[in-house]
């Protein structure tokens, strides 16, 4: 603990570009690492998950990600879900290079109202693919959208927000009772962003399947700047991971998934979040550069659509490839933001590891 003036006292704590994943005294072949995730009743090739962001995620990217082997997560209050065919506001937006005109661009087509026949249709003709697949809602429309969106026939209801608490206490309306709402769903429920030990061992024994670490959305430095919040996602993970590990006793062994979501630029990112103690990787970042991706090269979070408070602008990247090539190879850059998976089993070998759940363990120091 360290002394801030005479009246306050804080703890040290590590972002991921603070670590460094450090061998083991072995290695080992990359033929025999297996990346393999099962969370609930489902068995993916990889643990890595697709934010649920309009600017990645589409109904055809959801099921592109399940084909590849990985869990698309299509947002239920975005733009798919606004509009019978988004892709003409897609197009607007990226004609817009000011950043405060886009901002009020978002604001104002994020204003058009969800329309649940929609949010119905899209989750469906994800379902007919075949493929496994989430749909997203908010905590504030939590009440609203879960039973269409679990009616869909999705595979992981996600309740993701900037900081989502199990205990949510409000003079003006009647609070979301996660622990109440949750049991009351017939899928299972990925929730988050969680920052802490406590805040995730309470989501855990409200019944999620997995927890949110981290803010995600892409919005860390803007969440920073304007509401003073932020997690160090070194430490966040490995307090959830803690949390994860406690639970498994208490419950009896009940194994809640952690999914680190947030400040993931690349596979160094993700492979360092594995390390800290997550189970899986939620990413949006590395999939804005997909050239099927919806955004145009742009990409942003919903935090940059808040009608009265943005926190985040758009970002821009240029494509560099297939959601393929991105997700499983092959890569032409050399910076980390292709061939994900490769990488990630690269790691794996080369610090001695067969497993993810074994790589947990592995050795990380501070630099």
């Amino acid at each position: 603990m360290y002394d801030i003036g005479k009246s306050k006292r804080a703890e040290k704590a590590f972002a991921l570009d603070d670590v460094a994943i450090v061998p083991s005294k072995r290695t080992r072949d990359i033929d025999d690492v297996d990346l393999t995730w099962k969370i609930d009743a489902v068995t993916l090739d990889f643990p890595l998950v697709a934010a649920p962001m309009d600017s990645v995620m589409s109904p055809q990217t959801v099921i592109r990600m399940g084909q590849l082997g990985g869990l698309g997560v299509l947002n239920c209050e975005g733009l798919w879900t606004r509009y019978e065919d988004p892709t003409p506001v897609f197009t607007a937006l990226a004609a817009i290079e000011d950043p405060l005109a886009a901002t009020k661009k978002l604001q104002e087509v994020y204003a058009e109202p969800i329309k649940h026949e929609l949010v119905t249709s899209r989750l469906e003709q994800i379902r007919a693919a075949g493929v496994p697949f989430a749909g997203s809602v908010s905590p504030k429309n939590a009440r609203d959208l879960a039973e269409v969106i679990v009616k869909s026939g999705v595979d992981f209801l996600v309740i993701r927000g900037t900081t989502v608490s199990a205990e949510h206490v409000s003079t003006s309306t009647t609070p979301l009772d996660l622990k109440q709402f949750i049991h009351t769903l017939d899928a299972p429920v990925l929730v988050g962003g969680c920052a802490n030990y406590h805040t995730a061992l309470h989501l855990m024994r409200a019944g999620a399947a997995g927890v949110l670490v981290g803010f995600g959305g892409g919005a860390r430095r803007a969440t920073r700047n304007v509401l003073g919040i932020e997690v160090p996602m070194a430490t966040a993970i490995s307090d959830v991971a803690a949390a994860r590990r406690d639970y498994l006793d208490e419950s009896g062994g009940r194994y809640v998934g952690v999914i680190a979501d947030g400040s993931l630029a690349g596979s160094g990112d993700i492979a360092k979040a594995l390390a800290c103690g997550a189970d899986a990787a939620m990413v949006g970042v590395p999939l804005a550069r997909a050239i099927e991706a919806p955004g145009q090269g742009y990409h942003w979070g919903p935090e940059a659509w808040h009608p009265t408070l943005s926190r985040g602008l758009r970002a821009h990247f240029e494509p560099s490839g297939t959601l393929e090539e991105i997700l499983v190879g092959p890569s032409s850059v050399a910076d980390g933001s292709m061939n994900l998976v490769e990488a990630l089993r690269r790691t794996l070998a080369s610090t001695g590891y067969t497993d993810v759940k074994s790589f947990q363990r592995a050795e990380l120091v501070i630099v």
